[in-house]
């Protein structure tokens, strides 16, 4: 560490308070030439402490008192704007704040901002607070307006619009943004926040803001969010970005990753897990009502995933959902799939409307293995993308889809795609939904393949469904980490009968399930087939025909 003159705090308590953040030492982190200024951080702290106030009352400030900082924000502030590399700019590009909410992440984004357009000495800086809506975007620039307008310095040297603030002089703006971000393009962000990352449709305004930095000196992307669900996402794609710079998988000094939450396994009803995942309980956010909503979770199993993900930051399943996914991902080894060639299998058909997903699944019973062929059209797949929130386009590139030629499904890709497997694999029989009787089943039967029929009722559905939940919990087949297939395991619920029998609803499901209806479908064939041997071997003992 170099030392830089006289800082309001000292370098021995700046060592302790970088320090602070969960899990990251950003000494061990740094690359060649790169170091902490105390001057820097701590010009950071005195704007804040002395120019900017609470806006609302809360319970440890009243409206117009001093922003003092908690020693967990003077860590990240001094973290994110106090390191600096070789040529003296920032060391830090990206930050990534995953916090639960009440824990004051709206005070903090807009005093960065703040501090970008009037202290970074940026000619013409453009600093953007952008959501997934308007009102969520205009929380952050909300906070900062009103922090200006209560500060005679900052308000006398900006023009503080309805929906943005200036600096005239230097040609510098922040503003609030969240229309679609095709509209976005021309920009050319200093600084970016995005509020509640989790709330993004997809990746394409994140994409927008953040590529729109290339041409600045030092600029500064912000993520904030709570903890998502265990689903494709921006917002998870940057959660495992900041875990692997944690782990030192990925190796990024510029990227510093602020991760406040509790392990999968915690104690949900342990106030010290409560104060692990929340470094302003007692502060924003009351003890007390932490306890209330605990006390909820505890009685109320429906709510359980919710505190975790809102309380303790810990990602879960969607909170209607069968199958809890940390079994499910366990349900994975390596294998080749050169392997399957010659052996027996059973297939499913889940064969969708014409510009939607199709599955085709094959169960292969001695190998405990599903293999599973997805398929969209080719000239939907960007409009399916952004429709069901999921990178189509990277499974296509990855093989796990088929992007069959048009803009509609091409059942003869599937059908020769059949054809081809049936070649490598001993295909018994293939399922198939009895109300899509169309020509591709009619065709695979001419070509020599048993087409069975398959209800998607309970009748038909109970016992793959039965079968598949307890193999999740054995862990005791293999899905070969499909995505896609896992995608839609995440996202499917089950409806039950008077009797207690289960079928997955694609009604009440989140997202589409088609590839794990195909697999049921199969699975059901497999067994369907296995009980008639044994109802013959039976019926011989007994000396039947």
């Amino acid at each position: 560490m170099k030392r830089n003159g006289n800082c309001s705090v000292s370098v021995e308590e700046w060592n302790d308070l970088l320090r602070l953040l969960p899990n990251y030492d950003p000494w061990a982190t740094a690359g060649p030439g790169e170091w902490f200024d105390p001057d820097e951080a701590s010009r950071a702290v005195v704007f804040v402490e002395s120019m900017l106030v609470h806006i609302k009352a809360s319970f440890s400030a009243y409206a117009g008192d001093p922003f003092i900082l908690e020693r967990w924000q003077k860590g990240v502030l001094g973290n994110l704007l106090g390191w600096k590399r070789a040529d003296g700019t920032r060391r830090f590009r990206e930050m990534l704040l995953y916090i639960p909410r009440k824990n004051g992440k709206s005070m903090l984004a807009a005093a960065i901002c703040l501090y970008l357009l009037f202290c970074d000495g940026e000619m013409g800086a453009e600093v953007y607070c952008a959501a997934a809506d308007r009102d969520q975007a205009a929380l952050v620039f909300g906070v900062a307006k009103a922090q200006v307008l209560r500060e005679p310095v900052l308000q006398e040297s900006c023009e503080v619009y309805q929906k943005s603030i200036a600096i005239e002089r230097a040609a510098s703006v922040f503003k609030a943004i969240s229309k679609e971000a095709k509209s976005k393009h021309g920009y050319n962000a200093h600084g970016a926040v995005v509020d509640e990352l989790h709330a993004q449709p997809n990746r394409d305004l994140v994409d927008v803001l953040f590529s729109s930095m290339g041409a600045r000196r030092q600029p500064l992307a912000i993520s904030l969010t709570t903890a998502d669900y265990f689903r494709p996402s921006i917002c998870n794609e940057k959660y495992d970005y900041a875990k692997g710079v944690i782990e030192e998988r990925i190796p990024d000094s510029a990227f510093l990753p602020v991760l406040y939450e509790c392990a999968p396994e915690a104690d949900f009803e342990d106030p010290r897990e409560w104060a692990r995942a929340n470094p302003n309980l007692g502060v924003s956010l009351q003890e007390e009502y932490v306890r209330r909503e605990c006390l909820k979770a505890k009685f109320s199993p429906p709510y359980l995933n919710t505190f975790k993900r809102l309380q303790l930051n810990i990602r879960t399943e969607q909170d209607v959902r069968w199958f809890l996914m940390e079994n499910w991902r366990k349900c994975f080894a390596e294998f080749d799939i050169a392997d399957l060639r010659g052996k027996i299998c059973f297939g499913g058909m889940d064969l969708s409307k014409s510009q939607d997903l199709s599955a085709v699944a094959y169960w292969f019973p001695t190998e405990r293995v599903f293999l599973v062929r997805c398929f969209v059209p080719e000239d939907r797949i960007e409009e399916r993308e952004k429709k069901d929130n999921v990178p189509y386009r990277t499974w296509a590139r990855q093989g796990y889809i088929e992007a069959t030629p048009g803009n509609v499904i091409d059942y003869n890709r599937i059908k020769a795609r059949v054809i081809e497997d049936g070649q490598t694999f001993r295909i018994k029989e293939i399922a198939y939904d009895r109300l899509f009787a169309t020509e591709i089943v009619q065709d695979l039967g001419a070509e020599g393949f048993d087409m069975i029929g398959f209800g998607q009722g309970f009748y038909s559905m109970a016992a793959p469904s039965d079968e598949l939940e307890g193999m999740v919990l054995a862990h005791s087949f293999n899905h070969l980490n499909n995505p896609v297939l896992t995608w839609a395991a995440g996202n499917v619920a089950v409806e039950l009968d008077a009797a207690g029998n289960k079928k997955p609803s694609k009604a009440k499901s989140t997202e589409r399930i088609d590839p794990l209806v195909a697999c049921l479908m199969a699975l059901g064939r497999a067994i369907s087939t296995q009980k008639k041997r044994q109802s013959s071997y039976k019926s011989r003992e007994l000396g039947g025909v």
